[in-house]
């Protein structure tokens, strides 16, 4: 991915406005089978509860079913790391748009190769989703 992040993110850039990467990350999390469970304005929620102003930034919950169960059947407490959070935000040189990487899971349960499968799933899909990002056309291009 184009930007250096921590070693929980995964990211890319965007090569449009704000709006329309919400848009477009929302249409490619679902061709990489995910649903958005909760979204979360920061921008609107700083504003109403703190008097500040931020650059636009929303978080999105996504969540790819089939996964989640996989991973809750090898360790419930893993329910405690979903969804995966994936970030849209604004910054002074475009957007760039940040996701949890999965494989930080693996480091913080004992599951073993359950979650593990589970992990480098979810993580094949978000890098899918960010690399489509990154070469975005307006479409959604059904990788995932």
């Amino acid at each position: 991915m184009s930007d250096v992040t921590p070693g929980y993110t995964l990211s890319a850039r965007s090569p449009q406005g704000y709006d329309d990467t919400v848009e477009r990350v929302r249409a490619l999390l679902a061709d990489a089978g995910f649903g958005v469970l909760t979204e979360i304005d920061l921008k609107a929620t700083l504003k109403a509860k703190l008097d500040v102003d931020v650059s636009p930034q929303v978080i999105l919950g996504a969540c790819r079913p089939q996964l989640a169960h996989q991973a809750l059947a090898a360790d419930p407490s893993v329910a405690a790391l979903l969804p995966c959070n994936v970030v849209v935000r604004e910054d002074a040189d475009g957007v760039v748009v940040e996701a949890f990487d999965p494989q930080a899971m693996i480091t913080m349960t004992d599951a073993g190769d359950a979650v593990c499968e589970v992990a480098n799933d979810a993580r094949a899909r978000l890098q899918g989703m960010l690399a489509a990002l990154e070469g975005a056309d307006g479409g959604t291009d059904g990788q995932g």
